[in-house]
């Protein structure tokens, strides 16, 4: 007699990431100061230094990589930052974007799927009136509703995309940078700013990255290295690493999931939901009337299935029954690392505002 019952499928193996794989997840954790990175990096995923300078060579060419450069803290630098939120007519809102654009602290600018239709982010110098500088991108760019979003707290910012694809989408691991990181009231030295200047640039992938930025600043591997870990501490630096372009990457999408937790709940739900591998910034933003999100999530996916599924686990695990909703891009006008101490700045300033920044 057959029997009608069988067995059921034998799982997929799981294939283990491949050495490449493994370099390109690595690289955006962080790469030493030391006078050959790649050579301690290559070790640790089982390659050549050659043979890892070849394939950081070869996506740097394709476009995956967008730099190598150092990651600051904009407010332990002592710089004012805001995420910015504006109700643009939809006729006119490519027109205010490119006025938008045009400040030189404005770094990120997108078109989201909400009223609140205008995205950006904008820093400013310790000297200047952050304020004044978004009312006159108000009055400048044609918006009938501008909302400063400033971080509140932070509860988690580091992007770092799984190059792999077998990471589960609520993954846990702890966040590299958070608000107590920060050094509010630091007082940031000449030379602080010389090695703003050279390590924000697009540090070259070879044998020894750092060694332009040591003649510049007349200093040995070692001596930078040793300044490096002084700004950690203050909490100015927080590493050096590559950045992907997102879509180059293969994340061709992105999801904002705003959640409208009590404020009572928001530092225990924040560090919670800052947990979950896929999200790459989690803060805490004020609401208005018309805006009742506390805590802002990003997650980017290879599709929009995967985003919405990140956003999906974070509420499954975290926030069932908190009001919720999804943003996400439908048009990118500006994507920019920011750069300190840029002279545009203050002519910006010297031409709008009438002021020295």
């Amino acid at each position: 007699m057959t029997s009608l019952l069988t067995a059921p499928p034998a799982p997929e193996p799981i294939t283990p990431p491949t050495p490449r794989e493994q370099l390109l997840n690595r690289i955006q954790r962080d790469i030493p100061i030391v006078q050959r990175p790649y050579a301690v990096i290559a070790e640790q995923v089982g390659l050549t230094e050659a043979e890892a300078l070849s394939i950081l060579q070869e996506v740097k060419a394709e476009g995956v990589l967008r730099q190598v450069s150092a990651i600051f803290d904009t407010r332990t630098l002592g710089y004012q930052s805001s995420l910015v939120a504006a109700v643009h007519d939809e006729d006119q809102l490519d027109a205010g974007a490119e006025i938008v654009n045009l400040h030189p602290g404005v770094s990120h600018n997108y078109k989201r799927n909400h009223a609140f239709n205008l995205w950006y982010t904008i820093a400013v110098p310790p000297e200047s009136d952050l304020e004044a500088h978004v009312q006159k991108l108000h009055e400048q760019s044609g918006a009938r509703l501008t909302r400063l979003m400033p971080t509140l707290h932070l509860f988690k910012i580091g992007v770092e995309f799984d190059m792999t694809g077998k990471e589960d989408w609520n993954a846990k691991a702890a966040p590299q940078y958070t608000s107590e990181q920060r050094n509010i009231g630091y007082a940031v030295t000449d030379l602080d700013r010389a090695f703003v200047t050279e390590f924000q640039k697009d540090l070259p992938v070879t044998e020894e990255p750092y060694a332009d930025a040591c003649a510049a600043l007349g200093l040995s591997i070692a001596e930078v290295a040793a300044h490096a870990e002084k700004m950690k501490a203050a909490g100015a630096l927080r590493r050096v690493s590559a950045v992907f372009r997102h879509q180059k990457a293969g994340f061709t999408f992105n999801a904002m999931g705003v959640w409208a937790v009590p404020q009572d709940d928001v530092a225990e739900t924040g560090r919670r939901m800052a947990e979950f591998k896929a999200v790459s910034h989690c803060y805490l933003r004020p609401t208005y009337a018309e805006w009742p999100y506390t805590i802002f999530t990003m997650v980017h996916g290879r599709s929009k299935e995967e985003a919405f599924g990140k956003i999906q686990a974070i509420h499954d695990e975290v926030a069932q029954g908190i009001d919720h909703a999804i943003l996400y891009s439908t048009k990118e006008y500006k994507k920019i690392r920011l750069e300190f101490y840029k002279p545009e700045f203050y002519q910006w300033a010297k031409d709008n505002l009438g002021t020295d920044a």
